[in-house]
C-alpha cells in the first residue's frame, strides 16, 4: 500500500527533482566547507523518547554510547577541532533544536547517530543524506526517526503542519535539498566503506530520505543506522562495548578522511589561482600533458577490483558523447549478452560506487546499479565484496 502511494505522489514529480539535483550536483556548492573545525555530533532521541527497542536495550542508550566514543576519539587525535555533543546524557532534546544547536555553533559537519528496527532477519548499516526518497524503505526509516516529533509540544506549528506519518507530506519536504549534498553523500560513503571494510558489517548502502534533523541544518550533514537492533545478533553486538567501539571508530576513520580531503581542497583551490594566468603554448603542451597522464591513470586504475555504476544499455552502439547520457562525462563501454552497456567511474570500494550510484540516478538514470570488474573482465558483485583467499 505505502509502495502505491509513494508511486501515486511521487512519480509525476520525480523527473523535476532529478533535474534540480543534477543542476545541484553539477553546479556545485555555492557555499563549499573547506576547513572542519567544528562539528557537531548528536546521539539520536533520548529522554522520554526511548527509540526503537530491542531485547534487551534501545536506540537512545546505543546511539548515545557511540556519540561519546566517536567524539572521544576526535578530542583525542584533532585537538584543534571543537565537538559538540546535542546530548550527553539521557535527555530529551527537540529536533530542530538539535539542527538549532549546530547552526549556532556555525559547524562544519552534523553527525546524527541512530540505530534501526526492522525484522527479525534485518541486519546490516546505511547512512542517509537529506533528500527525496525513492522507496517504502527509506520512507519507512524516516517516518520512524521523525516521529519523535510527536512528543513535543505544539509540533504542528513548529513543522508548519508537517504529518511524519504521511507520505504527502514529504514530497515537497525532500525537494528542498540541502545545500551541501555532495559533501554529504562523499562523507556517507566513506562511514559506510569503513563500516563494510573495517567492522565487517553488511553495507545496506548510502541513502537519501527526508529527515526533519538534517532537513534544517545549513552543513554537510549525515544520519547514520548503525545497525539493526530488532536482530538478535546484531542487538548483541551494537549493545557490546566492543561493538560500539568499533562503530566509533570507523565513523573517526571516516572523518579523518573527510576532514584531509576537505582541507587538500582548499589547499589546491589557494594553490591553483596564480596559475589562472599562463601562456598560450604551455596551455596545448599542459593539455596534451593532462589527457596523457590522465589516460595513464585510467589504465592504471583498471588494474584489479574496480567498482563502476552501470546507467544505459542498448542494442545499437552510442558515441560515448555527454549528450547521449544526460550531460555524463567519461562514460565507457562493454559488451555482454549481445547487448552494449556503458557505465561511469572507476572506484576502489563500494562505498564510493554507492555514492556515484546516487548520483547517477539524481541525473535521470534511475535504474543504475553497481557492477564490479577484475583487471578489466566483469565479475559478481558478491565476490568483488568478499574475494576468495
Amino acid at each position: 500500500m505505502i509502495d502505491q502511494v509513494i508511486k501515486r505522489k511521487i512519480t509525476p514529480i520525480l523527473i523535476l527533482v532529478a533535474m534540480f539535483f543534477a543542476t545541484q550536483l553539477l553546479a556545485g556548492n555555492a557555499n563549499d566547507i573547506f576547513s572542519v573545525k567544528t562539528i557537531v555530533i548528536d546521539a539520536g532521541h533520548g529522554g522520554k523518547d526511548g527509540g526503537c527497542l530491542g531485547s534487551h536495550s534501545n536506540e537512545k542508550t546505543v546511539a548515545l554510547a557511540i556519540a561519546l566514543k566517536l567524539g572521544a576519539y576526535i578530542e583525542e587525535n584533532f585537538p584543534d577541532v571543537k565537538v559538540i555533543y546535542t546530548r550527553k546524557t539521557d535527555v530529551f532534546i527537540e529536533l530542530n533544536e538539535r539542527a538549532n544547536i549546530a547552526n549556532r555553533a556555525k559547524a562544519d559537519l552534523f553527525i546524527c547517530i541512530h540505530a534501526n528496527a526492522g525484522g527479525p532477519s534485518a541486519m546490516g548499516t546505511e547512512t542517509y543524506a537529506m533528500g527525496l526518497h525513492v522507496s517504502s524503505a527509506n520512507l519507512k526509516v524516516a517516518q520512524r526517526e521523525n516521529s519523535s516529533i510527536l512528543m513535543e509540544d505544539d509540533y504542528e506549528k513548529k513543522y508548519e503542519n508537517f504529518d511524519p506519518n504521511s507520505a504527502e507530506s514529504y514530497i515537497i519536504f525532500s525537494m528542498q535539498q540541502n545545500a551541501h549534498l555532495a559533501q554529504s553523500l562523499s562523507f556517507a560513503g566513506k562511514i559506510q566503506k569503513q563500516f563494510t571494510e573495517r567492522v565487517g558489517r553488511k553495507n545496506r548502502g548510502v541513502k537519501q530520505a527526508g529527515f526533519l534533523v538534517l532537513y534544517k541544518t545549513a552543513m554537510p550533514s549525515v544520519l547514520i543506522e548503525t545497525g539493526f537492533l530488532t536482530n538478535k545478533e546484531e542487538e548483541k553486538f551494537l549493545a557490546s562495548e566492543i561493538g560500539q567501539e568499533y562503530l566509533a571508530s570507523a565513523i573517526y576513520r571516516a572523518f579523518k578522511s573527510y576532514k584531509k580531503e576537505i582541507e587538500l581542497k582548499n589547499k589546491s583551490a589557494v594553490e591553483d589561482k596564480p596559475e589562472l594566468v599562463i601562456k598560450k603554448e604551455t596551455a596545448v603542451i599542459d593539455s596534451k600533458k593532462e589527457k596523457k597522464n590522465k589516460k595513464n591513470k585510467k589504465e592504471d586504475i583498471e588494474k584489479g577490483i574496480v567498482f563502476k555504476v552501470q546507467i544505459a544499455t542498448s542494442s545499437e552502439k552510442k558515441e560515448l558523447k555527454p549528450v547521449n547520457f544526460n550531460g555524463v562525462e567519461d562514460v565507457t563501454l562493454y559488451q555482454a549478452g549481445g547487448l552494449y552497456r556503458y557505465t561511469v567511474g572507476h572506484e576502489k570500494s563500494v562505498g564510493d560506487a554507492n555514492v556515484l550510484q546516487l548520483k547517477m540516478k539524481s541525473k535521470g538514470f534511475t535504474d543504475a546499479f553497481i557492477v564490479a570488474f577484475k583487471d578489466g573482465k566483469r565479475i559478481p558483485l558478491s565476490e568483488a565484496i568478499h574475494p576468495k583467499r
